[in-house]
């Protein structure tokens, strides 16, 4: 028996049901386009196996672990080790029966949905992965692992992605995407600008970053202006790397516009070590509005994620680190905090930038009203905790009406687990076909317009959007 429904997502009603179907036939074939992601670049610079299915579908997945850990499954005990190098020695198939045995807990879940898609559309497995089928499921993937048609640049291509792009900080050495470019495989994997390591003087290796920071650009990273030469000079090597997009982390989106003697003199405070909490928010958020500026001038689209108290669990951060800390969504003001940044670049039409929230009240208050109106802006999809059938509906519910579908970038998976790519798009091209459909039915969209956006929302946008 399938796991899958043929109609998953689909309205009920007999017409609403006929125009989804129509409109998903036309566009479930297309190409993928990933232009936000934390896969590994060494997967397809190296093309080895997967090693299990566990390092698959488990361990770098933390929907996967938030969920079980709510249900007093111990990191540990999911083969995650300590960042004080304690070892951890679970045998991957022993973490395997125990996500397994816990799999109840995802029913009508995205990542139910995503885990189902990929047993049976990757691996051909039709069983509920229960206790009982754990082993069986078990050594069914581990021995596809093993074939070369399930190597990772044969899994990219089967999946039908035109380009991918991962999220790479910027002392990194590229060197994963150097081996990609240099092989004779022909999959398209490009970098992306993440430079929070040196705009946030809050990140625990900040000063140790600037240093290297130098060294890597011959640049003076303690004075104002050789810090932005550095910026410039490592976002001219990403570019040379495939990248045509920076990614900022920022907890509040909080933009600034100081001027050359401030920030000089703020840039001073920080680097001594002398500044207070609310220098080191305000050289924040200055330096999204300098990366906007840089923007315009070497032509790479900007993402803003916004809205994420990061690590709210001190304990559990401390004990594993970076993405394990449990972070949460978090109220954020985008008419103020964006102001001074649209001040300077809202009005430029050859700029975008990306914004993306966790803070989904504030789509239709606030951010869609100002990607309804200012050319740079434009709306990020439904991302992390929204990323799911009833956020992605929500976020078109909320944008369309005063931002439209040409201010939004189509869809990306956000993700870190390889083989919910083409479930995650799945998922989005489906909703999206029944929203459209809704529009139909509604006498809100000609039939005709609705097949051309289906084509745009899956496909066009995120090309164009992201220059790709």
């Amino acid at each position: 028996m399938s796991l899958l429904d043929n109609d998953r997502l689909f309205p009920s009603d007999s017409r609403g049901l006929s125009l989804a179907r129509a409109l998903f036939t036309s566009i479930c074939d297309l190409p993928i386009i990933s232009p936000h992601g934390h896969t590994d670049p060494t997967w397809f610079a190296k093309d080895e196996p997967f090693e299990n299915p566990t390092a698959l579908f488990v361990t770098p997945d933390h929907y996967v672990f938030r969920m079980l850990y709510s249900q007093g499954v111990t990191l540990e005990e999911l083969g995650i080790s300590p960042t004080d190098n304690e070892e951890v020695e679970i045998d991957p198939r022993q973490v395997w029966r125990c996500f397994a045995s816990h799999y109840y807990l995802f029913r009508g879940t995205p990542s139910r949905l995503w885990i189902d898609y990929s047993l049976e559309k990757v691996f051909g497995i039709e069983e509920v992965l229960s206790q009982k089928t754990a082993d069986e499921i078990y050594d069914e993937i581990n021995n596809s692992l093993r074939l070369p048609n399930f190597s990772p640049r044969a899994l990219f291509d089967r999946f039908n992605i035109d380009v991918m792009a991962t999220t790479e900080g910027a002392l990194e050495t590229l060197q994963a995407h150097r081996e990609i470019a240099n092989s004779s495989w022909n999959g398209r994997v490009i970098t992306t600008y993440r430079p929070d390591i040196l705009t946030d003087p809050d990140h625990p290796n900040f000063f140790e970053s600037l240093q290297i920071f130098g060294k890597l650009t011959n640049c003076d990273p303690t004075t104002w202006q050789g810090y932005l030469d550095a910026h410039r000079s490592r976002r001219k090597f990403f570019r040379e790397h495939g990248a045509t997009a920076t990614d900022h982390g920022h907890p509040t989106a909080r933009t600034a516009n100081l001027s050359l003697k401030e920030a000089e003199t703020l840039f001073d405070d920080v680097v001594n070590g002398n500044s207070t909490a609310e220098q080191r928010e305000l050289f924040r958020a200055q330096m999204l509005t300098e990366m906007a500026k840089m923007s315009i001038d070497d032509g790479m689209v900007m993402q803003i994620h916004a809205g994420s108290v990061r690590n709210h669990s001190s304990k559990v951060y401390q004990r594993f680190g970076s993405d394990k800390g449990f972070d949460i969504p978090a109220k954020a003001d985008y008419v103020n905090f964006l102001r001074p940044l649209l001040e300077v670049v809202g009005h430029e039409p050859k700029l975008t930038v990306i914004v993306f929230t966790l803070d989904e009240t504030t789509y239709s208050r606030e951010l869609a009203p100002l990607a309804g109106v200012y050319p740079a802006l434009k709306l990020g999809p439904a991302w992390w905790f929204f990323d799911s059938v009833e956020g992605m509906y929500r976020f078109r519910k909320m944008t369309t009406e005063t931002a439209g579908f040409y201010n939004t970038v189509g869809f990306n998976d956000d993700t870190r687990a390889f083989c919910s790519i083409p479930a995650r798009h799945d998922i989005a091209r489906r909703v999206d076909c029944s929203f459209l459909a809704s529009l139909i039915t509604s006498g809100r969209l000609r039939e005709d317009e609705a097949f051309e956006l289906a084509q745009d929302l899956t496909f066009n946008l995120a090309k164009r959007a992201y220059r790709l």
